[in-house]
């Protein structure tokens, strides 16, 4: 068995086909930047993953495949272990990637000109999931008090009246806020009350900081909730290249609506590479999680710390995920001129707000996934 990961070695990512590095210079300019707008991390995948790929390499033949009875036990078994979450095997879709899951759902139950609401400031995909596929997009604005986001129930309600599908993203991407039991019951009433399909998105689920627990909305959804869970351990594993995700999906009818949506754009996630090494994560990355979230922890809160020092920035502290939310507006720039500053000025490739839908601008995205001294060399 191979050391696990020292999370302060270096790793020369560029030049290895990596967006984050080697997209610097058509994102931002410059090939120079330190980059820290890509949502992975700069850190090496589990060793018992590692070791999966090399013995599934070391088989010489890679062709068409199908999940084992072992690839759901160990899924299944992360989830029970971390989450406290039985999932049915039977519930099961396997996906490429979770955004794929979000299509599909859309694409199976709801119709050409049906509303799609989303939270926002949220991961943009969301939005080009509806209105790629002829779907209104209505976005329901987040609130902010006392310096935490919250979901603004009063206009969700409203909105819900006229609105098939909701999708949230829990914990949520880019704010950090992991949505608690009772809001999650509030929105389970709502939709519920008005036929309205939720559709969580929980791939930040196991990067979740000390003080704070994530509910997988399945262990809040009564059985009348027709609820789709796009899970997947791509961003906890840093496996996002080799994309396998999972939508878990109760309601029967549904379910089979998304599978055949799966069938007919012909998407396969049974990449034998992919397989075997989140199968391996699975049964064996629990100490490698374990640390990486003590590790990340002393990342954010010097993060924390250096930006709330700024006078003109003020951060969100996040309850998950590497990634964090800044308000910027007090700098008086507008998105072009904050990326044109950060970028000339102080030589960061950070991701800009206004991505993000209403209520982004004029905010950045930063992601501290990385090793503690690239953090502690930017000057903000």
């Amino acid at each position: 068995m191979k050391a696990e990961i020292d999370f302060d070695v270096l790793i020369e990512r560029a030049g290895s086909g990596c967006e984050k590095y080697d997209s610097r210079l058509e994102t931002f300019g410059r090939a120079d930047v330190v980059p820290l707008w890509v949502a992975d991390m700069d850190f090496a995948a589990p060793a018992c993953a590692r070791e999966a790929l090399e013995g599934r390499v070391n088989h010489p033949i890679y062709g068409y495949a199908k999940a084992p009875d072992s690839l759901f036990e160990a899924f299944c078994g992360w989830h029970e272990r971390r989450h406290q979450w039985r999932i049915d095997p039977a519930h099961v879709l396997w996906s490429p990637g979770t955004v794929p899951i979000l299509v599909a759902a859309i694409l199976a139950l709801t119709e050409p000109g049906d509303s799609v609401l989303v939270p926002s400031p949220v991961y943009p995909p969301f939005f080009a999931s509806a209105e790629s596929n002829g779907r209104k997009l209505i976005t329901s604005p987040l609130l902010v008090e006392d310096g935490v986001y919250h979901l603004d129930f009063e206009h969700l309600e409203e909105q819900a009246a006229v609105s098939k599908v909701l999708l949230l993203c829990s914990p949520h991407n880019p704010v950090g806020r992991v949505w608690r039991p009772e809001v999650l019951d509030r929105l389970a009433e709502i939709a519920v009350r008005h036929q309205m399909v939720i559709v969580s998105d929980e791939v930040h689920a196991d990067l979740v900081f000390s003080g704070h627990q994530h509910t997988p909305f399945a262990l809040r959804a009564p059985p009348e909730l027709r609820l789709v869970s796009a899970v997947s351990q791509a961003k906890t594993f840093n496996l996002s290249g080799m994309g396998l995700s999972a939508a878990v999906v109760s309601n029967p009818a549904d379910h089979e609506a998304i599978r055949q949506v799966f069938e007919r754009l012909h998407l396969n996630p049974y990449n034998p590479l992919s397989m075997a090494a989140y199968e391996a994560a699975y049964r064996g990355a629990d100490a490698w999680v374990d640390a990486l979230m003590v590790y990340l922890h002393g990342n954010r809160q010097w993060l924390y710390e250096t930006l709330s020092d700024a006078p003109e920035l003020q951060p969100y502290m996040p309850d998950a995920t590497y990634l964090m939310w800044v308000d910027a507006r007090q700098m008086g720039k507008d998105d072009t001129e904050l990326q044109h500053y950060f970028v000339e000025e102080k030589g960061l490739g950070l991701t800009s707000g206004h991505l993000f839908g209403p209520g982004g601008s004029g905010h950045l995205r930063v992601n501290f996934g990385t090793r503690r001294e690239i953090l502690r060399s930017i000057a903000i």
